[in-house]
C-alpha cells in the first residue's frame, strides 16, 4: 500500500533566512502549547540545530519525550526530519517518515514554505485512518507558522523588534 505525501504550503512574508530561523530554531514559539504526545501538558518544542538532532517536546516539568530527529539541516533552504511517532503518536524509535520542509525565495521578498510529510504507509494498518488528522493538522500548523514569521502574534513582535 502505497498513500500519498501530506503536502501544505504556505507564503510568509519573511525572507528564507528568517523564515527557516522561525520553523527551525523557534518552534516553540507557534506550536500550540496543547499538541503534545506526552503524558504530561506540552510547554514547547525543540529542534536541535544539526543533522542528527533531536526533535522533542518538553513539559512544564523539563522531560522530554522524542518526537524524531532532524535527517538534514540546510539553512535557509531545506530542513528534514524524521518522524517516529506512529499511528497513536507513540515515539517509536524504528519507525521513520519523514517531514521536509523547503524555504523558496519568491519576487516579493518573502518564501513559499513548502512541508511534505511522506512515506505514511510506515505507519501500517492504521495509516488511512490516521493521514486525515495528520493533514488536518500540519495544515494548522503551517498557518500557525506563517503567522509567527510573518510577526502576526504579540510574542512574534516582541521577539523580532526586541520590544519586549
Amino acid at each position: 500500500m502505497t498513500i500519498a505525501p501530506i503536502v501544505r504550503k504556505v507564503r510568509t512574508k519573511a525572507a528564507p533566512e528568517r523564515a527557516f530561523d522561525v520553523f527551525a530554531n523557534h518552534i516553540g514559539a507557534w506550536w500550540p502549547k496543547g499538541n503534545g504526545v506526552a503524558a504530561r501538558p506540552l510547554d514547547t518544542v525543540y529542534i536541535e540545530p544539526k543533522a542528527g538532532g533531536r526533535w522533542v517536546e518538553i513539559d512544564r516539568d523539563g522531560n522530554e519525550t522524542p518526537w524524531g530527529k532532524v535527517l538534514t539541516w540546510s539553512p535557509p533552504v531545506r530542513l528534514v526530519l524524521a518522524w517516529q511517532l506512529n499511528a497513536d503518536f507513540v515515539y517509536d524509535p524504528e519507525l521513520v517518515t519523514e517531514v521536509e520542509i523547503a524555504f523558496v525565495p519568491d519576487a516579493a521578498g518573502g518564501t513559499e514554505v513548502t512541508l511534505t510529510h511522506s512515506g505514511l504507509e510506515r505507519l501500517g494498518s492504521a495509516a488511512e485512518k490516521q493521514v486525515a488528522s495528520i493533514a488536518s493538522g500540519w495544515s494548522r500548523m503551517v498557518e500557525r507558522f506563517a503567522g509567527q514569521a510573518d510577526g502576526e502574534s504579540d510574542e512574534a513582535a516582541c521577539f523580532w523588534k526586541r520590544l519586549c
